[in-house]
């Protein structure tokens, strides 16, 4: 079972959470007690960080068995992961597991309905999020836009040239930007960010590769589309990414327009999806996982994923 995050990072979470232990298990004196948990799916969703999630519970001290991946669509009540063993592991685990995947599924759920509209149109469109995440989260987010069907847009490896970049290169003309960053990357696409058509047409003149058209409506991307398409007689026509507030709403106009490339942030702001989460003692059956663990389980492996 693969996790996004290493197992230092997963106990940091634990640690962040319950650092002391839960004082409400010990002062009941219930930590001892075998007990079953069993999380599903409130909702509809696109589930991420299932795995991570998993391995919280194990570090925890229980034994897991994952029922979906990540990237599965899952209905309403659908299970996601069954849990056995002590009270206090349980209990301990509970919130950062369920938090996890709630948050994350969030995302990943808006990606693929991002996705899901644009492809209705464009059935090969991509999809790419961009690094705007919260800091600190960057290999969760970038797991859980991937689950949810889209790519990363720009991370270090890529050559973007935004208008900020630009204030510092003086009256420099866009062709010998575009001839300096060859150099110096020469086996890179050049990427440009721009407000405005002429700016557009004049950075495909200049070179550029793609042309990352900030905030430009579905109608703007369209006209933007059809000038350059003039280009091809010459060489071949930059890519048109369409940029700032695609959302599910918007996606299926712009792919329609004709841009080659979604670029949104949008996912990021997802609301969290409702994860259920049922515990109670093995004498409760909720759960049939106990006897499942005990003897299906082979030995040394307490987490799999279910066929």
């Amino acid at each position: 079972m693969a996790t996004v995050a290493s197992c230092a990072e997963l106990e940091r979470l634990l640690e962040d959470d319950v650092p002391y232990g839960d004082l409400t298990t010990e002062a009941l004196g219930i930590g001892a007690v075998d007990g079953v948990m069993r999380l599903s799916a409130r909702a509809p969703m696109v589930l991420a960080l299932a795995e991570d999630a998993a391995k919280i519970i194990e570090l925890s001290g229980c034994c897991v068995d994952l029922c979906a991946a990540s990237g599965s669509v899952l209905q309403q009540g659908a299970p996601i992961l069954e849990a056995c063993g002590p009270a206090a592991a349980l209990l301990k685990s509970w919130k950062v597991a369920q938090t996890l995947i709630e948050i994350w599924s969030g995302v990943a759920s808006e990606t693929r309905a991002i996705v899901d509209a644009a492809r209705a149109v464009a059935p090969n469109i991509p999809v790419a999020c961009t690094r705007k995440n919260v800091p600190g989260t960057k290999r969760v987010a970038v797991a859980a836009v991937k689950a949810g069907g889209a790519v990363m847009h720009r991370l270090s490896e890529t050559v973007l040239v935004f208008p900020e970049h630009r204030a510092f290169l003086g009256q420099q003309p866009l062709f010998q930007t575009v001839e300096r960053l060859r150099r110096a990357a020469p086996e890179k696409k050049l990427v440009i960010e721009v407000k405005t058509a002429d700016a557009a047409l004049a950075a495909a003149v200049a070179g550029f590769d793609v042309i990352q058209a900030e905030k430009f409506s579905p109608a703007e991307v369209a006209a933007l589309v059809k000038r350059v398409a003039v280009m091809a007689y010459t060489r071949e026509r930059p890519i048109i990414a369409a940029a700032g507030g695609v959302n599910a709403a918007n996606a299926a106009a712009y792919a329609e327009a004709g841009a080659d490339i979604l670029v949104t942030s949008s996912p990021y702001l997802a609301k969290p999806k409702d994860v259920q989460v049922r515990i109670a003692t093995t004498d409760d059956k909720v759960s049939s996982l106990h006897a499942h663990c005990q003897v299906n389980s082979p030995p040394g492996d307490t987490s799999r994923l279910r066929a």
